[in-house]
């Protein structure tokens, strides 16, 4: 698919994103109109206005409080709060282009490969909203009069803020999309797989998946971890890096069954196994699913991959302890954890990729060139 014909879909995908978040935002007065609490319930109003304040232009009481700091003046903070917002989604558009665009053009939803790619732009919308709250970050910190107060934490608090509104709309916006973008790939040729030897697949999932691993089995072991935690170094705005770190290299965290049954630890840690065989199937497929396995598309795919299994699993965590906490806090409050996990999927996603595809190609799954067309000799006069 040309990059044109991709380019509708994602360009229509983000556009549709972006409104959806900022219709989300906006919908933080209706919480509060009289009656809400009463129809559904004072925490379930209590969660969804935590989900949807990431979004909302109208500014928190944080900031609020921010504006009698300095002397009482509170213009400059409002202001920067609005940067802030401006500036996420500026951000939620200019992100999911690009990752969308090779996205379509690498797994069109043609032959076959509709699911794979829904579920590709699915998480790569997830992808663009944690990075587009990142970046914005920085101004939202400093419209709280305290940017300079332990800004790694701050920012490493403020990275995964509204995921949970965001797994939803993201799966809209994939749906839209992948819709658009089947239209689009009518009339662009055949669209074929790409031609890889299974054990050159295997190869490749095997050894992205041994990188996952590395993040969710050995970086996320509860004595590791502490020591990332305790990582310091010097500067003002760089002296705490430990919870940045973690967002970035932490895929989980477990520790030993100490206090609990055997029979508990395990259905906890087969959340960690989906989401371990989530990668590796996805990886093993995605090179005889793309037109092109290449290095940029294969990293993307295994983003995508690792953000689904992690999805995956924590709807499996979801599943395990729904009663007691749906009967609790309530049904929403179940939710809280979707989305946990994105910056480190994006991290640990990359890396798996590009080693992957380079295994790929060491074990001999690049694909043959594709043999000339015969030439077509012209009618001689005597068959006329």
């Amino acid at each position: 698919m040309t990059y044109g014909r991709a380019a509708v879909p994602a360009v229509a995908g983000a556009l549709l994103l972006t409104a959806l978040l900022w219709w989300a935002g906006a919908s933080v007065n209706a919480l509060h109109l009289q009656g809400t609490a009463q129809v559904l319930g004072p925490k379930a109003v209590a969660d969804l206005e935590y989900w949807l304040n990431p979004w909302s232009y109208d500014p928190p009481e944080s900031v609020r409080l921010g504006t009698l700091a300095q002397g009482g003046t509170g213009a400059g903070y409002l202001a920067l709060y609005g940067t802030a917002m401006q500036i996420r989604f500026a951000a939620v558009f200019a992100f999911f282009v690009p990752g969308a665009l090779l996205l379509v053009r690498r797994l069109p939803p043609v032959h076959r490969r509709l699911p794979a790619t829904l579920l590709a732009l699915w998480a790569w919308g997830m992808v663009a909203g944690t990075l587009a709250v990142t970046v914005s970050a920085p101004w939202m910190i400093a419209s709280q009069g305290r940017g300079s107060y332990r800004f790694l934490p701050q920012l490493a608090g403020m990275m995964t803020a509204g995921r949970q509104i965001l797994v939803l709309l993201a799966l809209v916006a994939a749906v839209v999309t992948v819709l658009i973008a089947r239209i689009t790939a009518k009339g662009a040729g055949e669209l074929p797989r790409a031609v890889v030897p299974a054990r050159a697949a295997r190869v490749a999932a095997t050894v992205g998946t041994l990188v996952v691993a590395v993040s969710l089995v050995v970086l996320s072991y509860q004595p590791v971890a502490a020591r990332i935690q305790t990582v310091s170094l010097s500067g003002a705005l760089l002296s705490e890096p430990g919870d940045f770190l973690r967002q970035w290299l932490l895929l989980g965290g477990w520790a030993g069954p100490a206090g609990t049954s055997i029979g508990d630890w395990l259905l906890y840690r087969a959340a960690d196994g989906l989401l371990l065989a989530v990668v590796w199937c996805a990886l093993r497929w995605l090179p005889g699913l793309l037109t092109r396995a290449t290095v940029p598309a294969m990293a993307a795919g295994s983003v995508c991959a690792t953000v689904m299994g992690l999805l995956a699993g924590q709807l499996l965590r979801m599943a395990v302890d729904s009663t007691g906490l749906a009967m609790l806090y309530g049904p929403v409050h179940v939710m809280s954890a979707l989305g946990t996990g994105v910056p480190a999927a994006l991290f640990v996603g990359s890396l798996a990729g590009v080693l992957a595809a380079l295994a790929l190609r060491w074990a001999g799954g690049r694909a043959p060139d594709a043999p000339a067309p015969p030439a077509v000799a012209p009618e001689s006069p005597a068959a006329v």
